[in-house]
């Protein structure tokens, strides 16, 4: 198990979801102050995907640095409001999506199927049948 690039990964994808989010902020915004470049952005992001974000705002650049930059600052700034709890909640919700998986579990393997006969009662249906 390579944990330095299990983080490597997991900042990356982490990196692009901030960038959806800051994308999501930035509509909003344009949404209120400038609906034709919010028109535009919405289909920009249509075309191009955000699943990588930094090649989304790599192809943005391309078309409206304006926009880029925007996103940049913004994604920035979410990143900045996060950072500090974001590991302890991490661990917690782990451990807690965990306990709620083990029980579950727990409670599908401790479960009566009352619907099938079992193994047992049905040999002894068919020993009887037989007599």
């Amino acid at each position: 198990m390579d944990l330095k690039q299990i983080a490597k990964d997991t900042t990356k994808t982490l990196t692009s979801y901030v960038t959806y989010q800051a994308l999501r902020v930035v509509l909003a915004q344009l949404d209120e102050t400038e609906p034709k470049r919010a028109y535009w952005l919405r289909q920009f992001s249509y075309r191009v995907s955000i699943q990588d974000g930094e090649a989304f705002l790599q192809a943005l650049f391309q078309e409206e640095q304006r926009l880029a930059f925007r996103l940049l600052t913004v994604r920035e700034h979410i990143a900045e409001q996060i950072a500090d709890f974001l590991p302890e909640m991490l661990r917690t919700g782990i451990q807690q999506a965990n306990l709620q998986q083990r029980s579950q579990q727990l409670e599908r393997m401790t479960q009566l199927d009352l619907t099938t006969p079992s193994a047992e009662s049905q040999s002894e249906t068919n020993l009887d049948e037989s007599d």
